[in-house]
């Protein structure tokens, strides 16, 4: 199961070159008043949908009695619609939780604030790749909250009956899929689900790839560069050979896939382990987890989504804003509460150093200690790309592969010309929002 996830330009050449690109559409975020300092007892309004959140906020409140911080639970379908809209009126919370493609398009629209002066001293705290998640093309509009760093977990129990061994690349996955094809057609190596794109995502940043890439004072589009259609080609061979089963997400027992042993590997994350504990009662004890497989074991590298939290356009006090986004999501006090599962909210940090909070998330039940699981996450952690950017448009993009990856599921379209068809489709969106961009060379 994936998850859906760059050394963003740095200084300040690179915020120019994002005030450039985002000047072209006529578009850019509050900068006003987001290099002063707040006087004074506040109240400011955080919007998020995450578990365990509300019980640190009053945690936050009690400690701080100058900067009050109003909690609402945004949870709902709609929530970034809704955002969208009170930016618009002039109602919008001074943060709200969202995940770093839908920042980029926040960013790009104008709707969040730059708050890159208030927020530097709090940049150390973080992982690059998570910083450059809230930085796209160098200027900051959040402060990362939390990560889902990608690793493998193996039926190690059906491994050793069809005589395979954990995969260490991606060419191992499609070697130990053909393998186990050979011995029972039905059971496959890998699940890609019909409406989730991720597991392409997922392997374009393992494999190097830049989909988006500012350079100077306009975007690079790279979907058909060759990393980018390396990933495409085991992708491609898991539709071609027969490899993956495609059980939906969306459906309830999407879970009996694995539970039974009809699929027997899948790339996952930290805020996923829980979960499987619930939903395996059949398997419970036999999985064990292993690092996500690689392109080039010389340079191991994963992929990660990351939740951030975001300052609107019209927050009145960035400056407390970011103050109590980066105690929430740094602090010990707050990340000791909120990584544990009894919070429910299934975060991961974004901070460079994971280490205290990793023993306590791992199903102790779920997996059969053969293998060092802390040490895998923790691993995967510090193994995430830092070239992956997300782009003004990311989430329409994201909308448009959702349309085009089910034709690729049945067989209609290889992925390579769909790769193709989003580079012509971003391009041409880019160029009617007025953004310059231009394919990579």
């Amino acid at each position: 199961m994936s998850t859906t996830r760059t050394r963003a330009v740095a200084g300040a050449a690179a915020a120019l070159s994002l005030s450039l690109v985002l000047s072209a559409c006529g578009v850019g975020g509050d900068t006003g008043s987001a290099a002063g300092t707040t006087k004074g007892k506040v109240q400011l309004e955080f919007w998020s949908w995450t578990e365990g959140i509300q019980q640190q906020v009053a945690v936050w409140n009690k400690e701080h009695p100058e900067t009050q911080v109003k909690y609402v639970n945004a949870a709902g379908d709609t929530v970034y619609q809704k955002l969208r809209a009170a930016v618009t009126s002039g109602n919008a919370p001074c943060l709200s939780k969202m995940d770093g493609m839908n920042l980029a398009n926040f960013a790009a629209d104008g709707l969040l604030t730059d708050i890159t002066k208030v927020a530097a001293p709090y940049k150390s705290r973080y992982t690059t790749p998570a910083w450059n998640a809230v930085s796209p093309g160098g200027a900051t509009y959040g402060i990362p909250t939390g990560s889902s760093p990608l690793f493998t977990a193996y039926r190690a129990d059906l491994f050793q009956k069809y005589g395979v061994k954990a995969p260490t690349t991606w060419d191992d996955v499609i070697a130990a899929g053909r393998a186990v094809q050979k011995k029972d057609k039905n059971v496959k190596i890998f699940n890609m689900a019909g409406e989730d794109p991720s597991t392409l995502v997922d392997l374009s940043w393992q494999a190097g790839a830049q989909w988006y890439k500012v350079a100077g004072d306009h975007w690079e589009i790279g979907f058909t560069s060759p990393d980018a259609l390396r990933a495409a080609d085991i992708v491609q061979q898991l539709v071609d050979d027969n490899l993956a089963s495609n059980a939906s997400y969306a459906d309830p027992g999407v879970f009996r896939t694995w539970d039974l042993g009809k699929t027997i590997l899948m790339t996952t994350s930290t805020w996923q382990l829980p979960i499987y504990d619930t939903n395996f009662p059949k398997s419970k004890g036999r999985w064990q987890l292993a690092d996500a497989p690689l392109f080039d074991p010389a340079k191991p590298q994963t992929s990660s989504n990351f939740d951030v939290a975001a300052v609107l356009k019209g927050c009145k006090y960035p400056d407390r804003a970011v103050a109590f986004a980066s105690w929430l999501s740094s602090s010990k006090e707050s990340l000791t509460a909120l990584t544990d599962p009894k919070s429910k909210s299934g975060l991961f940090p974004a901070v460079k150093d994971v280490t205290p909070y990793v023993d306590k998330i791992i199903p102790t039940e779920m997996f059969n200690g053969k293998s060092d699981s802390a040490k895998i996450i923790t691993t995967a952690a510090s193994r995430v790309g830092e070239q992956w950017q997300y782009g003004p448009d990311y989430a329409s993009m994201y909308s448009e592969m959702q349309k085009q990856w089910g034709k690729v599921m049945k067989r209609q379209l290889t992925v390579k010309d769909m790769l193709t068809h989003l580079q012509q489709w971003v391009l041409a969106d880019l160029k009617n929002k007025g953004v310059k961009a231009v394919a990579a060379s």
